[in-house]
């Protein structure tokens, strides 16, 4: 097994039948209420229920079987929502509460990252037609809007390759998540990987969404900030010289007022999944399914459509990777301007 998965390592090399010693005397998670499940799991109950029937059928676990057995996909599938769920608690901590070894916690979350991560291209999807269609936008006084694009970052401990590149702007180590999310805070397009020095629009560049924009939007737009350049469906502000007029001053408060669903977002799944606050994976190529793994799962609860148990306000109003890049690097696209000026002119004549 491949302990550099992880920054932990382990001794241990006993195989996953340890669960039947140690997991049959801990299972005090099946006596959680719903409302206990939900705050220690992180989602309902019928969802680990689904993604352990999913899990069950897929070659990352009928690929485990050990001398001894394995551990149940149930099981497995709580074990990895535990860990998802909290930030604090270290591997030695987690494996003890479940009854495992560690190297058992290894392995579980090894393998259920990259089969949740592998749901990705069936639950983070770009909105049909009728989805585009967002009265919430159109009530605040933005039309034709499908959502919001930002980066965020993924704090993460210092690479071994390459270091410098990772260091960002807020002084930490970090890998860069760009997003596009709806009004419901549901993720519609993920780019994860580039380092954190990397700058907002230039991550933007490289990715496939900037390729595909025009195809993908059409006649409507996505929202972004400063950092960005502004694009036929791609609207950023006026930049503030001092000298704005009124129509751009309420146009930049009306697009801030609609783009502010991405940050929120962010705050969302970072409160949810609290080990984004701090991914302790060692290999890049890991760290991106991880990170993908948290957006599957934050998707399947927002279209469960349950309240989130919100620990800290503060946390999802003002996180730490907001406003990371506050100028735009490129420039504007004419088309973009001009469509900017036309919307200006609709939406405060």
């Amino acid at each position: 097994m491949d302990l550099e998965f992880f920054n932990s390592s382990s001794s241990s090399s006993s195989s996953e039948s340890d669960y039947e010693i140690l997991f049959s005397t801990t299972n005090f998670f099946f006596r959680y209420n719903d409302l206990e499940f939900l705050e220690h799991f992180r989602v309902r109950r019928h969802i680990a229920n689904n993604l352990t029937i999913h899990f069950e059928a897929s070659p990352e676990f009928n690929d485990t079987i050990g001398r001894h057995g394995k551990i149940p996909a149930y099981n497995q599938i709580l074990i990895f929502l535990w860990f998802a769920g909290h930030q604090t608690a270290s591997f030695r901590n987690v494996a003890d509460w479940f009854g495992i070894t560690i190297s058992s916690l290894f392995r579980v979350v090894r393998r259920l990252t990259h089969f949740i991560s592998r749901m990705a291209s069936t639950i983070i999807t770009w909105p049909n037609e009728e989805e585009k269609q967002s009265y919430f936008f159109q009530i605040k006084g933005f039309p034709n809007v499908i959502g919001a694009i930002d980066g965020s970052h993924i704090r993460i401990d210092k690479p071994s390759s390459d270091p410098d590149s990772y260091y960002n702007r807020k002084k930490y180590f970090s890998i860069h998540m760009q997003a596009v999310c709806d009004h419901r805070n549901k993720i519609r397009n993920i780019y994860i990987g580039f380092p954190g020095s990397v700058h907002d629009a230039r991550v933007f560049r490289r990715s496939p969404l900037a390729t595909n924009l025009g195809i993908l939007c059409q006649e409507n737009v996505i929202l972004g900030d400063k950092a960005y350049s502004c694009l036929r469906n791609l609207i950023t502000p006026f930049e503030d010289n001092g000298r704005l007029s009124r129509q751009q001053i309420n146009f930049n408060k009306t697009l801030s007022s609609c783009r502010y669903v991405i940050e929120h977002c962010f705050g969302l799944l970072k409160q949810k999944f609290r080990q984004l606050y701090h991914c302790k994976l060692r290999k890049i190529e890991h760290i991106v399914h991880f990170i993908r793994a948290y957006c599957v799962l934050h998707n399947l609860a927002i279209d469960d459509k349950f309240q989130i148990i919100i620990e800290n306000e503060d946390e999802i109003n003002n996180g730490d990777d907001l406003q990371l890049d506050d100028d735009n690097v490129e420039g504007d696209i004419p088309e973009g301007t001009t469509y900017k000026n036309y919307l200006m002119q609709r939406m405060f004549p």
